[in-house]
């Protein structure tokens, strides 16, 4: 049974994930396009204790983003957005503000996903020669290939999806089959470009 898709990615396989630096991602988080989270323990912000995931602000610990390379690896954060709010706290207790690593910083997997998807991307830790993946990427595009040759484009690009993961399900007994939203990654291009096409 295969196990269920990642909840978060750190900074780091984010920017390897996209082959951009890391002050890249810090900037695109700070745009708005995903947040940049972490997880402290209690902290007073006046009256209310906030714990658990918080999302931090990129500008706040620019120096830890320098695109050189030769900032810190943590610094100190005094304000903070509780998870599922919009208002920003000021950390009161401690008063020096709390340390934060930015190996400890991640992204939540469906944000890096819904990025990839509004900009076009694949994946490239699964790309190149001499890289192993535990799917039949390959094979799936000659699959696809043949199916858009024999019987055009389906109504939706879900029911293109859809047929694309039953093709893995027929070749491992049901067992190994990547999730849907890996499968989308890879065949929204090609469904752009052939509705472009067809306009």
């Amino acid at each position: 049974m295969a196990l269920p898709a990642r909840v978060y990615l750190t900074l780091h396989e984010t920017s390897a994930r996209w082959g951009c630096n890391i002050a890249d991602v810090a900037g695109w988080a700070d745009a708005g396009r995903f947040r940049i989270l972490t997880g402290i323990t209690a902290v007073r912000c006046g009256d209310e204790v906030i714990a658990g995931k918080v999302t931090l602000s990129p500008m706040e610990l620019m120096p830890l983003f320098r695109r050189c390379g030769t900032g810190p690896s943590e610094g100190i954060m005094r304000r903070i957005q509780p998870a599922g709010r919009q208002d920003w706290l000021l950390i009161t207790d401690p008063v020096c503000g709390i340390t934060v690593a930015v190996a400890d910083m991640v992204i939540m997997a469906e944000e890096v996903h819904a990025f990839e998807d509004e900009n076009d991307m694949i994946r490239r830790v699964a790309a190149g020669p001499g890289v192993s993946t535990s799917y039949d990427w390959e094979g799936m595009n000659i699959a696809l290939i043949v199916r858009i040759f024999d019987h055009g484009l389906p109504d939706t690009q879900a029911d293109l999806v859809a047929e694309m993961q039953e093709w893995f399900a027929d070749r491992s007994d049901g067992k190994k089959m990547p999730d849907s939203r890996s499968i989308r990654r890879r065949i929204t291009p090609i469904w752009r470009a052939l509705q472009r096409g067809d306009a």
